[in-house]
């Protein structure tokens, strides 16, 4: 009930919702309870009793009696002044009415719902997304994107659907029962604590179906993240799956996942609805049980329940057993809409590993150099990634990380980028410790193109323009600096052409091209090129690198790469292996030294030099 309740924390003026929900609830009740009440009077009149007479009406006071000898006193009245037939038809004129207004609060009621639930799962979907925005790198590398966007989806749709079944049971049908069993109790005493000593027989029943329901309900969440994952996976990679025949396991796999979840749901989906024939069955024993108990107190002529009252008793009780199934159904219900709140919680708790500090400042600008003091690094407590790394990259330089595959080069840019936290020493910009700037201000100062060009499915203008309001005279000016232009212009809609989810619709070295144009726009002082020709053929990796070049005159610039005509241009070049600086020096100064790793590397093709333009160089 706790996880239930604190959903509710997530709406703004949530006390204002609750208390239109229960105002229009508490008309609509006590109308549609009048309705059941004016059975009485009209099977009085049809019986042809006469109403007592009744010299004037009562004086004010809140209270059911008030309004029962209120009613009487006019009741009395016209039947005596206008007959038995004017009075029947003042009292189905009375129910008209009063049916009118229960089924128009009833609506309001409705509508009051329908706005708290719209208002909950969008602030509920706003806040996962943006919690999930603000965590840190690893968090995505150590979950599946499918548990991600199971809490996103399925796990937010499960908490609207409960919200709607038990916003009602819980603060609706209270107010129902309670109201019902007031009239019960005024027309039989003894029939109603008889009614009262029954009901709660059902509830260990129900208790037992909730505890089984807890537990299952997480593991179908759970499962379904599991399904969602493999199908991402699956698309994303379907050229690698068909590339290596492996449809039939990939089909399997999604199989075995997809029948857990199918056996969880009709587990839990038997449980959960045996809760309302049960319910039904109870609700139908207790209306024979009143009708033998009742109808004997009758027949032996007890005058403390006249045939009239026991038929408007009925009519009232048959109205009961709706509430209490319905709270019923809640309690079994609710359990899967508690589990997939956990999952939300489960997210929004989660502490940023990597937040700004609360004296944190921004660096306006970057005017001197940039600083590795001992740094050392591992995912997870595993074993140093990094180790004791010493550099400096003064502005307007450019600094050249080679290395094989593993050594670390990513994970020093990552870090600049404060991705991830240094663990040991410190890095330092204009001799700020990245950990006392913003985070904001400090990737304000940087660019990156990786190796793979990250796009999204929206327009070229939209990509390039990227976090950034800017015209379209700047696009495309940034679009030339990265000679993309010409080929945009040629797209159906030019810069407005939609280029699919990931760019599908460009070739490799297009959407670099759009890449490193994002990169110019944003017009960064400090340049990080993660491998960013090393996935082209080798006719767009020229056209790439011509790009590059223009990106990078008057910045500062840390490149991992692997070709020689890069890494030449570099004022510095730093040669890893296991995590740490071997070697540094310039091209030439590297490969006088026959025996070092850099020589080594150069002549493995680790290196790749340029030596025809029809060649194609890759790095495997």
């Amino acid at each position: 009930m706790k996880t239930y309740l604190r959903i509710f924390t997530l709406v703004d003026s949530i006390y204002k919702f609750i208390f239109a929900f229960l105002a229009t609830s508490l008309l609509a009740s006590l109308f549609g309870l009048v309705n059941f009440t004016m059975i009485i009077p009209v099977l009085e009149i049809l019986f042809q009793n006469k109403p007592q007479a009744v010299a004037q009406p009562p004086n004010f006071q809140f209270s059911v009696e008030y309004f029962v000898q209120t009613f009487q006193y006019w009741q009395a009245k016209i039947y005596y002044e206008k007959g038995a037939v004017s009075l029947l038809w003042n009292v189905c004129l009375f129910v008209v009415i009063s049916v009118f207004l229960a089924n128009l609060f009833k609506y309001l009621t409705i509508r009051v719902l329908e706005k708290l639930k719209a208002n909950l799962v969008g602030r509920i979907r706003q806040r996962v997304f943006e919690k999930t925005l603000d965590l840190h790198l690893g968090y995505f590398t150590e979950q599946r994107k499918g548990n991600i966007l199971s809490r996103m989806t399925s796990d937010v749709a499960e908490v609207e659907f409960i919200l709607t079944t038990s916003f009602k049971a819980l603060f609706r049908e209270p107010i129902l029962l309670i109201l019902y069993f007031v009239a019960l109790f005024y027309i039989s005493p003894s029939l109603t604590l008889f009614v009262l000593v029954y009901i709660p027989l059902t509830g260990g029943f129900v208790g037992l179906l909730i505890n089984k329901l807890r537990k299952q309900s997480k593991q179908v969440q759970e499962t379904i993240g599991t399904v969602l994952s493999i199908m991402d996976e699956t698309f994303s990679g379907i050229r690698i799956v068909k590339a290596f025949n492996a449809e039939k396991f990939v089909k399997q796999k999604f199989k075995t996942e997809n029948e857990k979840y199918t056996y969880l749901v009709k587990s839990i989906g038997y449980k959960r609805e045996l809760s309302s024939p049960f319910s039904e069955f109870m609700g139908v024993a207790l209306v024979i049980g009143v009708v033998l108990y009742g109808g004997n107190l009758i027949l032996q002529g007890d005058k403390s329940l006249t045939a009239s009252q026991f038929f408007g008793f009925l009519g009232i009780l048959s109205q009961v057993t709706q509430p209490i199934k319905e709270i019923i159904t809640m309690f079994s219900h609710i359990q899967r809409g508690v589990a997939s709140a956990e999952r939300i919680f489960e997210l929004i708790d989660i502490k940023p590993e990597i937040q700004d500090r609360p004296n944190a400042k921004d660096l306006p600008t970057f005017n001197e150099r940039i600083t590795f003091e001992n740094v050392s690094f591992a995912y997870r407590n595993e074993q140093w990634v990094l180790k004791n790394i010493n550099l400096s990259i003064t502005k307007g330089k450019m600094i050249a990380l080679v290395g094989a595959s593993g050594s670390g080069k990513s994970t020093i840019a990552d870090l600049l980028c404060r991705f991830y936290e240094v663990q040991k020493g410190r890095i330092l910009i204009d001799g700020y410790d990245i950990k006392e700037i913003t985070m904001h201000s400090l990737r304000k100062q940087m660019g990156i193109v990786s190796q793979e060009a990250i796009l999204f499915n929206d327009t070229v203008f939209n990509n390039i323009a990227f976090g950034k309001e800017a015209t379209m005279e700047e696009v495309i000016q940034a679009a030339k600096i990265a000679h993309a232009h010409e080929f945009i212009e040629k797209l159906p809609q030019g810069y407005h052409t939609n280029i699919g989810e990931r760019g599908s619709q460009l070739s490799g070295g297009q959407r670099q091209r759009i890449s490193i144009a994002r990169a110019v726009l944003k017009n960064p002082p400090i340049l990080i090129l993660d491998e960013a020709t090393s996935a082209l053929d080798n006719e767009s990796e020229k056209i790439v690198q011509e790009a590059l070049n223009e990106l990078m005159q008057e910045r500062t610039a840390l490149v991992i790469a692997h070709r020689l005509s890069t890494i030449q241009k570099a004022d510095e070049i730093l040669v890893m292996d296991k995590g740490e600086i071997v070697e540094r020096g310039t091209h030439q100064e590297l490969l006088s030294t026959p025996h070092s790793l850099y020589a080594k590397l150069y002549r493995s093709a680790e290196i790749i030099e340029d030596l025809t333009p029809t060649i194609e160089t890759k790095i495997v």
